[in-house]
């Protein structure tokens, strides 16, 4: 098995306070970074999340807050991070839905301007799913016959990770082996998110569309018009939803704004020239 890779692959898996996207904060993170001439690099590192580790979670991960109370905070530690990661694909498992989209809301609590557009995800938990309906460590018994021990170490399920996506492009002729297909290939569902909550999807008018609640299946533009104050509503600081899908919303309305206006100079600049002509066949 040679997996084509264009740009590094950064595999990546981190460990939390806990499941909230837009509450809770990282406690580890460890990255395994393939270079596209199979080299391989790794970063790891605990992470002061200035808030407390409740006992529940600890018992998950075993990071206590003894452990990370002299960690560097996410702040401190995201220029590394972004370096290290440079212009790579990332991958991970259930990163789609856990990983990539709590990774967005660091860093963009701390100021940092990280860019996540043009870059494919690869969710090896949905690949796995769509084959073969299991969890982490029953992936890695099916498909490397080993057992995964201390699941929930981010390195030790970084590395598990690695082993089982390059296991699963072995065991199925049908998985291509390129970054491209394998990102399409771990899509969820049959629209694809415009953030990484799944809020907002892009519709195959390439539209934005409410992918939630009462205005599930329409447009954002539609909307808008039919309520304007929902969109004020969605990005207030008083609503639950995370930083990146309001950072998203906040973009594509943008780009509905711009259209307006350029189709309202249209229209104006149609009137100036039919009532142009208008005065002129009238003299």
């Amino acid at each position: 098995m040679k997996l084509h890779l264009t740009r590094p692959l950064a595999i990546f898996d981190l460990e939390a306070t806990g499941l909230n996207i837009s509450k809770e904060r990282i406690v580890e993170i460890a990255i395994l970074k393939i270079n596209t001439d199979g080299s391989e690099e790794r970063f790891k590192s605990l992470v002061n999340p200035e808030i407390t580790i409740s006992e529940e979670v600890i018992k998950i991960h075993g990071i206590s807050n003894e452990a990370i109370k002299d960690a560097p905070t996410f702040k401190e530690l995201s220029a590394r991070v972004i370096e290290f990661i440079g212009n790579a694909d990332l991958a991970g498992y259930n990163s789609n839905k856990f990983d990539i989209p709590l990774l967005a809301e660091e860093f963009i609590r701390v100021g940092s301007d990280f860019d996540l557009s043009n870059r494919h995800f690869i969710d090896v938990q949905n690949i796995f799913h769509k084959m073969e309906q299991r969890t982490l460590s029953a992936a890695y018994q099916f498909y490397c016959k080993k057992e995964l021990v201390d699941a929930h170490d981010a390195m030790n399920d970084t590395n598990a990770t690695w082993e089982v996506l390059k296991s699963q492009l072995e065991k199925y002729d049908n998985l291509e082996q390129n970054i491209p297909f394998l990102a399409q290939f771990s899509l969820a569902g049959n629209l694809k998110s415009l953030d990484f909550a799944g809020r907002l999807v892009i519709n195959e008018q390439g539209e934005g569309v409410y992918n939630f609640g009462k205005h599930k299946g329409k447009t954002i533009k539609e909307v808008h018009e039919l309520e304007p104050g929902y969109y004020s509503w969605f990005i207030s600081p008083n609503t639950d939803f995370p930083l990146y899908t309001k950072k998203k919303l906040r973009e594509e309305m943008d780009k509905i704004k711009q259209q307006n206006k350029e189709e309202k100079v249209g229209s104006d600049d149609l009137n100036s020239q039919l009532a142009a002509l208008k005065s002129k066949f009238s003299k």
